[in-house]
């Protein structure tokens, strides 16, 4: 493992010049002190974990203090936002500070939020709040940890830095790590500029680093699209699987590489409801939870746009009318798994379809439903469940049409709860825990956070000491109103 002096710095998309983006050095924030860190995400880098809890690494991720070899970027693109395309976005407030390339050779960027202003700020402060970097942190890291594509979080700096937001808050820095921070908005700024040489050096930069199989294809960029297509599609499935809604799927926050990218208001489930709208500034819905698919293809559908000087728009169009098929089959190979079933039957789509209709009818907390159903043969877990229903007459015919199910796999009991366990959390980021810990860490107490966070790491095995984390919201927490302000 190494020390933070010995990371190995290879900074691809700074050398591709100043068109794409901005060299700005980090603006420090005051008293700089750790809130949290990820010991699995630090093991991404090979970064000795015993480093968090050095001065230096404070230092380093509050922005006093620069790496010899880093480049910090702030990097420009555009993108649609709820809809309407904004010209000229850019990292307003975070910067690149380089790419780490780990023993196995993988590149990873180190993307400092919060760091201060830049040419993309837009009348903004470039600052980032400690409620929203926890939030960051937390939901990065638990995403990973249910394996659900997504960029990880190696850390949450606090300071004593103010910051106003609707009220005065604490600054903060988060260390967001991914293979790469290439969104679609970056393929928008340059097609919607007519900029095409740089559109293309884009293209090439993100074929040869991301995805160089397919320059060995016929048609590069047709394939590249197919990709994105195949990972988004994967994605959005554990999304709606997981109960996890997103917030703000602007297309300048869809990541070229299908993983769940830039967390705002985002929330997990507790009742079931299908048309849940996460973020309160989002009054038509449009990014509800049952919108998300729709969504993606939506923004899919604007970065073929933006590929369409390199590929055909009726190859375009053909390769996008696979995102659907594929991700039904992705969803329902994933609420396969949560029910138990091992084996596919037709039928099983609309059986997960009435259960959820079912739900709907009722307070049917989302998540410990496929837990509780796991936990007993299926005869006895359906007894438990069920009180949880308001429609019972629906629940009992869904209920003995899986109890046949199951009885026509056959296999033993202490097989059917091991796989469920393995695939359906006893521990679930919900909002009103994820705001226990911000209270807390906003009061100096970071110990809320950092439990929060050891639990979550883990959160299909059941942990000593840990129950509380799996309680279903308290009245104050069911209805949490989450700001898009960070």
């Amino acid at each position: 493992m190494k020390k933070l002096d010995e990371l190995t710095f290879d900074n691809r998309f700074a050398r591709l010049g100043d068109v794409f983006s901005t060299q700005v050095l980090p603006d420090p924030i005051a008293d700089p002190r750790l809130v949290v860190a990820s010991p699995a995400a630090m093991a991404l880098l090979d970064l000795d974990p015993s480093e968090a809890t050095s001065p230096l690494f404070a230092e380093i991720f509050a922005g006093h203090k620069l790496w010899e070899a880093a480049d910090p970027r702030a990097m420009v693109y555009s993108g649609h936002q709820f809809g309407s395309y904004n010209p000229r976005l850019g990292d307003g407030r975070g910067l690149l500070l380089g790419e780490v390339v780990n023993e196995a050779g993988e590149h990873w960027d180190l993307h400092l939020k919060g760091a201060g202003q830049t040419p993309y700020s837009r009348m903004g402060d470039g600052r980032a709040v400690l409620r929203s970097s926890i939030r960051e942190f937390l939901a990065s890291e638990y995403l990973a940890a249910l394996g659900i594509p997504s960029s990880r979080a190696l850390c949450v700096i606090g300071s004593s830095t103010t910051v106003w937001r609707e009220s005065k808050e604490t600054g903060a820095m988060l260390l967001r790590l991914a293979p790469s921070h290439v969104r679609f908005g970056h393929f928008e700024y340059f097609y919607y500029t007519k900029q095409e040489d740089q559109l293309r050096t884009l293209g090439e930069f993100v074929l040869q680093s991301y995805y160089p199989q397919c320059l060995d294809d016929e048609k590069p960029y047709l394939a590249l699209f197919r990709e994105v297509v195949e990972r988004n599609a994967e994605m959005i499935a554990y999304w709606q699987a997981y109960g996890f809604c997103h917030g703000v799927m602007n297309t300048d926050n869809m990541s070229i590489l299908g993983i769940t990218f830039d967390y705002g208001p985002y929330a997990f489930l507790d009742d079931f409801d299908a048309n849940h709208i996460c973020n309160h500034s989002d009054d038509t819905g449009r990014y509800s939870f049952s919108n998300q698919v729709p969504i993606a293809h939506w923004n899919l559908a604007a970065l073929g746009q933006a590929l369409t000087p390199f590929v055909e728009v009726d190859d375009l169009r053909a390769t996008l009318d696979l995102f659907l098929p594929l991700y039904q089959a992705s969803y329902l190979d994933l609420m396969r798994r949560r029910l138990g079933l091992t084996t596919a039957e037709e039928g099983d789509l609309e059986r997960v379809q009435r259960l959820l209709q079912t739900m709907q009818k009722g307070a049917v907390d989302y998540s410990l439903f496929f837990r509780r159903l796991g936990d007993q043969a299926p005869e006895q877990a359906l007894a438990l469940v069920r009180e949880d229903f308001v429609d019972l007459a629906g629940f009992d015919a869904w209920a003995a049409d899986y109890q046949a199910r199951t009885e026509r796999e056959g296999g033993s009991q202490d097989e059917r709860r091991a796989r469920m366990h393995a695939v359906n959390p006893l521990y679930v980021l919900r909002n009103y825990l994820a705001q226990e810990a911000i209270s807390a860490a906003e009061q100096g107490d970071f110990s809320v956070v950092r439990r929060l966070h050891e639990v979550l790491g883990k959160p299909f095995e059941e942990q000593p000491n840990a129950e509380v984390f799996t309680r279903r919201p308290p009245d104050w927490g069911r209805h949490l109103e989450i700001s898009c302000s960070s």
